[in-house]
Order: structure tokens, then C-alpha cells, then sequence
């Protein structure tokens, strides 16, 4: 027992006896360095844990939404709306599903979202830390992880998908990732990038995502927009006063009527209506010419010899791919 008292003693005081008189300080101070280093040994280890889940994409971790960046490339055409009913079930029952985060690849100590934004707009409001998933993602992942989240939902337009199909080309990300982002195959992704083409962003966003309308109503808007004026009248509409204070299917309604209703008459029957012969593309060696019932394609063959050949040979395709894309 003396043993086993005095190595108690000896450990304690740090070698010093038992009778001397700073016993108790030096006690205590020994103590308190053990219990801090135990303490900062312990959180280095809890870190390293963590880190080595997170890289591994196996933790849900808490975050404060205020260290939370969006997105570098935005899906939507008008502001996040929250609904109230959401919010409150979020703040009843807690968030269910976590979102989807990465080290912010500009900003230390910072994150960015790749899906989740309604969550973590409902956290901000609540005031609430935000359940994430961090993921060391490249740009290609987030944006292939951010479409096919939307993909899965239903509240994203045709024409909002389809301005996030320009956004990442102009970007550059290649078509095979936009795809995969989309969930879409190449005929469908060549008719998104042809209405945000032939339609101007600016005019897009005035309209905003007009959930009434799909495919072919934006498509029949881009093929007015190619008639002379057309993109005046619809630019005048859109800078209207009281435009802005319509619902976006009354927007887009009302840009269609205001070219439609200022378009010349129609020609009398049998009278040639005619457009071209227009260039397709400075690239091409393809002229098109539009007559009444019928348009015509030249090919420079000098330009590009075998490629009517080439053109004629895969028709039959293009056809039943129109016709798929025709019936959406």
C-alpha cells in the first residue's frame, strides 16, 4: 500500500514528496495540462475521422447555411419561392433528406451547393444548421449531381432545363456531360440549345418559365422571332408597363399574340410566299429555300462533296426522330 501511495503520490505531484508544501498547486496544474492535452488529442482524432468519412462521401455532417454558397450555375428563371407548409414541416420534423455539398474550390472554409436549395433556404429562414453531404466534387459532378436532382422533380420547365443546357455549354461542358445532367439523349438536347439560340436570354428571362407551355410553344415562338420585327414586338411587349406583373403563362402568351397580330396578312391562295434562299449556318454549305408548301435545301457540292449524299442516307432517321420529339 505504501507502494502504491507513494507512486500515486510521485505521478501526481510531478516527483515532488507528499509533505511539501506546493503539493495541491502543482497537482492541480499537472492535472489540468493531462485532462487539455487528452481533450485536444481527442478532437484531432474525432477530425481526422471525420475528414477521412467526409472524402469518402459517408457523413452527414451539420453546417451553418450562412458558410453555404449557391450553385455556380443557376436552374431557374425566378426566385426560390419557399412554401409555408414546407418550411413549417421542415421545422415539426426536422430535415429528412440531407443536402448536397462541396468545398467551395475558391473559398476557404466555405461550401457550395450542388442540390438542396429549397432545404437550405428553409434552414436559413429557421435558423436551423443544415443536414449536408460533403463530396469532393469536380464542376462536371456537381452539375451532373444538380440536373438529375431536378430531373427527378417536376416543378423545372422545359425552358428552364433548356437554359441550363445553354448556361453549362456556354461554360464548356460537353454535350456527353450535359446530357447526363439532363438525363437526355442528343436530339433532344440539339432542340433545347436551338430555342435558347434562337431566342435571346433577355427575352427568356422577361417571360420567365411559364409552366403552361412546353417544346413546341417555344419553338413556335423561336420560328416567329426569325420573321423581320418580330424581336421588336416582343421586346416592346416585354418592356410594357404592368408585363412584369403578369404571371409568366400570361407573359408568354401575351409575346406570342403581340407578334402574331402585328404579322402581314396572309397572301391570297396559289401566291408564291417565299424566304431565301437563306444561309443556315457561315459554316455550313447548305442554302434553304421556303416556298409555300414546300422548302428547298441546296448543297454547295464543290463546298463539301458527298454531303447530300450523306444528308439524303440518314433522312429516314432525322424523320422518326422528329416525329419522337413531335409527340411530347
Amino acid at each position: 500500500m505504501a507502494r502504491r501511495t507513494f507512486l500515486t503520490d510521485f505521478a501526481e505531484t510531478g516527483g515532488v514528496a507528499a509533505n511539501d508544501g506546493a503539493t495541491t498547486p502543482r497537482r492541480v496544474a499537472v492535472g489540468g495540462i493531462s485532462k487539455t492535452l487528452a481533450s485536444i488529442t481527442a478532437r484531432v482524432e474525432r477530425a481526422d475521422a471525420i475528414e477521412r468519412q467526409l472524402s469518402e462521401g459517408q457523413t452527414v455532417v451539420l453546417l451553418d447555411p450562412d458558410l453555404i454558397d449557391a450553385s455556380f450555375v443557376s436552374d431557374r428563371l425566378e426566385r426560390l419561392d419557399l412554401d409555408p407548409v414546407f418550411v413549417e414541416q421542415i421545422r415539426v420534423h426536422g430535415q429528412q433528406v440531407p443536402i448536397l455539398v462541396r468545398p467551395h474550390p475558391d473559398v476557404p472554409e466555405r461550401y457550395q451547393v450542388a442540390y438542396g436549395h429549397r432545404r437550405l433556404a428553409a434552414a436559413r429562414r429557421l435558423r436551423l444548421p443544415v443536414s449536408a453531404l460533403v463530396r469532393a466534387l469536380s464542376d462536371d459532378e456537381l452539375v451532373v449531381a444538380q440536373g438529375q436532382e431536378n430531373s427527378a422533380r417536376t416543378d423545372l420547365t422545359y425552358i428552364e432545363r433548356a437554359l441550363f443546357a445553354a448556361r453549362l455549354e456556354r461554360l464548356g461542358f460537353a454535350r456527353a456531360v450535359i446530357m447526363d445532367a439532363l438525363s437526355i439523349d442528343k436530339a433532344a438536347l440539339s432542340h433545347m440549345l436551338g430555342v435558347t439560340t434562337r431566342i435571346p436570354d433577355a427575352l427568356i428571362e422577361a417571360i420567365g418559365p411559364a409552366p403552361g407551355f412546353g417544346r413546341r410553344r417555344w419553338l413556335e415562338l423561336a420560328d416567329l422571332l426569325a420573321a423581320p420585327g418580330s424581336l421588336d414586338r416582343a421586346n416592346a411587349c416585354a418592356g410594357a408597363a404592368g408585363f412584369a406583373d403578369l404571371t409568366s403563362d400570361r407573359r408568354m402568351q401575351a409575346v406570342l399574340d403581340a407578334i402574331i397580330e402585328a404579322a402581314p396578312p396572309a397572301r391570297p391562295a396559289g401566291a408564291a410566299q417565299e424566304i431565301g434562299p437563306q444561309a443556315i449556318s457561315k459554316d455550313i454549305p447548305v442554302q434553304m429555300r421556303v416556298e409555300k408548301g414546300k422548302t428547298t435545301f441546296v448543297f454547295a457540292r464543290a463546298a463539301a462533296p458527298g454531303f447530300d449524299v450523306f444528308v439524303r442516307d440518314r433522312l429516314e432517321g432525322l424523320y422518326r426522330d422528329f416525329m419522337k420529339q413531335s409527340g411530347d
